[in-house]
């Protein structure tokens, strides 16, 4: 028989539930609160059908655009043939994650903030750039000696008889 193209085709493994985290989902999927602008990763949640999201968006990140009651507006963009169109979708909260894409980007904020005011107060002036590693610095091998290593020269005879 022909494969199936039907809206979940080809997504045995990908919307089954891990390994030990069947069975009720935790209360904390509902209680967290997504504000406009934040970075959610769309993970499916397979125990749930209403509000499920396409498989093509399961493991990607967008932003959210629009909360409701239920469900939040995620908006991600999709490579369509050549060009990136920029999706909006709602999935339910069951469906969604914060995600932890700019948490480095957040992290370093606060701290060229704190390395300005720091500068500030002793009155200098620091750049907070990020710089290229660049290359390590060269050393002198002290104390080494040069040894000559020469190869034997291979005999067949030698060989056939079991080696030197």
């Amino acid at each position: 028989m022909p494969a199936g193209h039907g809206l979940r085709s080809r997504t045995r493994d990908t919307f089954s539930r891990p390994f030990r985290k069947k069975g009720y989902i935790p209360l904390s999927t509902y209680l967290k609160t997504y504000r406009i602008g934040d970075y959610v990763d769309i993970k499916v949640n397979g125990a749930v059908h209403k509000g499920m999201p396409h498989k093509f968006y399961h493991g990607r990140t967008g932003r959210v655009w629009n909360v409701t009651k239920r469900a939040i507006g995620v908006e991600i963009n999709k490579q369509v043939r050549g060009k990136i169109i920029r999706k909006r979708i709602h999935v339910r909260v069951e469906h969604v994650q914060q995600s932890r894409c700019n948490e480095d980007f957040k992290l370093r904020v606060k701290k060229n903030d704190q390395l300005k005011a720091e500068a500030k107060a002793r009155g200098e002036i620091i750049s907070t750039k990020r710089q290229p590693e660049g290359p390590k610095p060269g050393f002198k091998v002290e104390g080494a000696t040069i040894e000559t290593v020469t190869p034997i020269p291979y005999d067949v005879v030698n060989d056939l008889k079991g080696g030197y």
